[in-house]
């Protein structure tokens, strides 16, 4: 997929910002954590390999290396016997940090990019017999989508990028391509045979979920968890492109109504619904994205407080965020509060319950409203294909952006009459098309044309082909009678007793701190 790349210094390159910083220079805390990570992998111990990668290279990290990047390979590989696979995950490592706390050049991007293939060509060609933690596994692929991202950004940026940077593009124009980057995520899903492995899971004849993908006969869950993780990763892809048919094929192996190994990382676990939810509202699904956004909104509500010493607290809280503006979206255009939680519905009418009740308005200012909250929340969409290096060197990292932004601006549009038929469906079981035309300014044939439209933007097409209403009012026309079925969600009355259950229990709690005269 992509030759390995060169460079005088050999190994990775050092040239870097940070003034003093020697890369060849390895302090002690350094070399005491690369050997014992070493040996611990080498033992197959997870769960001190876990705490060092999510406690002490954050530690270190925030210790002696906030702006500068870590030791280079190179001066850390004798530490480590120069094992192969070890080093590789090493600069998966260093370039994430490098990531996250610097600016990386275009060549070090390029040099990210050739890694990755070194590892994954490891893992989908050699014999892998290690087991990694699945929030290491998660990282991988989840680092990995994003630096295409993030290079697919960088790259779009044509008129600030100097000559020698030109020239890089063209000379490595295979790096971060899109078609290598969806070659690698499809065949650690096809060479995992995770697909397989979840039908049987569903027969009883393999347990993956139950483990949460460890393999505790003494194999590895490297390939299979990277695999697994690679569907949430097409999905995400599939949606920066703006293909959100194809990305929710790639999860249908996951069924994400049950607990499974996504669940078993909260960054695996927002991901995965955040990108399902707003594949589902851009298809129309509204009712199926309310289910999901409500279901992590509550299950966030109730988590976030254990994660707040974690390195992904600040995402969770930015994806809680803007999931509720997607929850608003949703909302406003398929309202149905029925189907979201107390507490989530609390939170979100605190948030964004004026804007809502201005965007069931559809005039300019409800389109801003619909604007400004799609820009907020959606993903960062990319054009993947490179630039034309002969034509005058433009911007275009907006271009997206802006054909999503307009393709569902265009869909809010289409709405507008829709509202008002809402509104008077609501009122009446039965209706004459002449009255109904009357109120509302129209024309019979119009009418009908407009009810047309009410029965085809409520119904969307599910991922089994099958149509499906998200309507809370439906109706049919009985020669020049409207007739009304108003569709009644099941109450819960589970949730209604458990709520006076936690109620009566306050109360007595009250009671016996009353000390009685």
């Amino acid at each position: 997929m992509a030759a390995p790349y060169e460079y005088e210094e050999g190994g990775y390159p050092q040239e870097t910002d940070a003034v003093g910083y020697d890369p060849n220079f390895v302090p002690d805390s350094v070399k005491s954590f690369v050997v014992h990570l070493y040996r611990h992998i080498r033992e197959k111990n997870v769960y001190e390999i876990h705490q060092m990668y999510e406690t002490s290279f954050q530690t270190l990290s925030e210790r002696m290396f906030k702006e500068t990047p870590w030791p280079s390979v190179d001066a850390v590989a004798p530490y480590v016997d120069n094992d192969h696979v070890f080093c590789l995950l090493y600069r998966e490592m260093w370039f994430r940090h490098l990531y996250a706390r610097l600016s990386p050049t275009l060549r070090q991007r390029i040099d990210s990019w050739d890694n990755y293939c070194s590892l994954f060509q490891v893992v989908l060609h050699g014999v892998v017999n290690m087991q990694l933690p699945n929030q290491w596994l998660w990282d991988m692929v989840d680092e990995f989508v994003y630096q295409f991202q993030a290079f697919c950004q960088y790259r779009a940026k044509m008129k600030s990028k100097t000559a020698e940077e030109i020239a890089l593009l063209r000379q490595y124009d295979q790096a971060w391509n899109v078609y290598g980057v969806l070659n690698f995520l499809q065949a650690l899903v096809e060479k995992s045979t995770i697909i397989q492995i979840l039908e049987r899971e569903k027969e009883g004849l393999e347990e993956f979920t139950a483990t949460d993908g460890y393999d505790y006969s003494g194999g590895s869950n490297v390939l299979k968890v990277l695999g697994y993780f690679s569907m949430i990763g097409l999905l995400r892809v599939h949606c920066l492109l703006g293909d959100y048919h194809t990305g929710l094929k790639c999860l249908r192996p996951i069924d994400i109504t049950q607990q499974g190994v996504y669940t078993s990382v909260i960054g695996s676990h927002i991901t995965t619904i955040y990108h399902y939810g707003f594949a589902n509202l851009m298809l129309r699904r509204y009712v199926e994205a309310i289910h999901e956004f409500n279901k992590i909104l509550l299950y966030i509500y109730k988590t976030k407080q254990y994660h707040q010493k974690s390195p992904q607290y600040e995402q969770i809280l930015k994806k809680n965020e803007q999931m509720y503006a997607l929850l608003a979206i949703a909302l406003s255009l398929c309202p149905q509060v029925k189907l979201v939680e107390e507490t989530v519905n609390s939170q979100l009418r605190e948030k964004y319950g004026e804007k809502m009740a201005r965007m069931l308005r559809y005039d300019e200012e409800a389109s801003a409203l619909y604007d400004e909250l799609f820009s907020y929340a959606c993903p960062k969409f990319i054009t993947p294909s490179a630039p034309s290096f002969e034509e005058p060197l433009v911007n275009y990292n907006q271009d997206a952006y802006r054909l999503q932004l307009k393709m569902f601006l265009y869909e809010v549009k289409q709405q507008q009459l829709l509202a008002g038929v809402r509104s008077y469906l609501k009122v009446y079981s039965t209706i004459s098309l002449g009255k109904l035309a009357n109120y509302m300014d129209l024309d019979e044939p119009n009418l009908r044309a407009v009810l047309m439209t009410y029965k085809h933007k409520t119904h969307a097409v599910d991922s089994d082909g099958k149509i499906i209403s998200n309507a809370d009012v439906d109706f049919y026309i009985d020669e020049d009678m409207v007739r009304v079925v108003e569709s009644k969600s099941a109450k819960k009355y589970g949730d209604y007793f458990l709520r006076q259950i936690v109620k009566l229990e306050g109360i007595m709690t009250d009671i016996d701190r009353i000390k009685l005269e």
